[in-house]
């Protein structure tokens, strides 16, 4: 008795090499789209390695501005063009991240914009969902409006093409690595099941505590002064 599917021999995978932008491509890029409504958004896939529904589950509850830290533990997603709110997308996902200054200090801007609009939308505005980035009643904002529009900000550059919101988390990566960021820390702040998934996809990348990770790459963006 034996097993003949140890006799087969499994195709070879090809590395799909990610689209991914310098440090300036990203700090340009950010500058571009900085008056837009959702620029906190763009700001976190940016500097946090964030996936797109991490940001957009994103409550204020779970962000700790003083202490520079958010936790992850809801994410956005779509099924049949309709909003749904669940968990994140394992238990690894379920995480704990620093967050640089600028990021706060965005943040802190994007609260303050959103408190107005609170104002003015008086009892249209539903709090129960205590959402970092929502719509102008502080409902979920929906995720592919978003990546439709990143698209046309995106076209309207001289910048490489991305393909959507989601390589600017690969962008973090690829720049984290670049620094020295042991794959580690950015295997726990990704919320990738193993290391070595961080390795294998960023094979291509040569190779700390999480609060440098997030310092070190908004330098790389920012300037020294993040």
């Amino acid at each position: 008795m034996r097993n003949v599917a140890h006799l087969a021999r499994p195709p070879a995978v090809p590395h799909v090499e990610r689209a991914t932008w310098s440090a300036d491509e990203l700090a340009a890029f950010l500058e571009h789209v900085s008056g837009d409504r959702l620029f906190a958004a763009y700001v976190l896939l940016a500097t946090t390695g964030m996936r797109r529904g991490e940001v957009f589950g994103l409550r204020w509850r779970d962000v700790d501005l003083s202490a520079r830290r958010a936790s992850i533990t809801q994410t956005v997603t779509t099924v049949n063009d309709k909003l749904v709110l669940g968990p994140t997308k394992t238990n690894r996902s379920r995480r704990t991240i620093s967050l640089d200054p600028t990021t706060v200090d965005v943040l802190h801007a994007h609260r303050v914009v959103q408190d107005q609009e609170r104002a003015t939308a008086g009892q249209a505005w539903d709090p129960s969902y205590d959402l970092v980035l929502c719509d102008g009643t502080g409902r979920p904002e929906h995720p592919d409006r978003f990546s439709r529009q990143f698209q046309r900000y995106v076209k309207a550059t001289d910048l490489p093409p991305l393909r959507g919101p989601h390589n600017l988390r690969h962008t973090w990566a690829t720049l984290a690595l670049r620094a020295g960021v042991h794959p580690k820390v950015v295997s726990d702040r990704l919320g990738h099941a193993t290391i070595a998934v961080t390795i294998d996809t960023y094979s291509h990348v040569a190779p700390s505590l999480d609060a440098e990770a997030a310092d070190t790459v908004a330098a790389d963006i920012f300037g020294s002064s993040a």
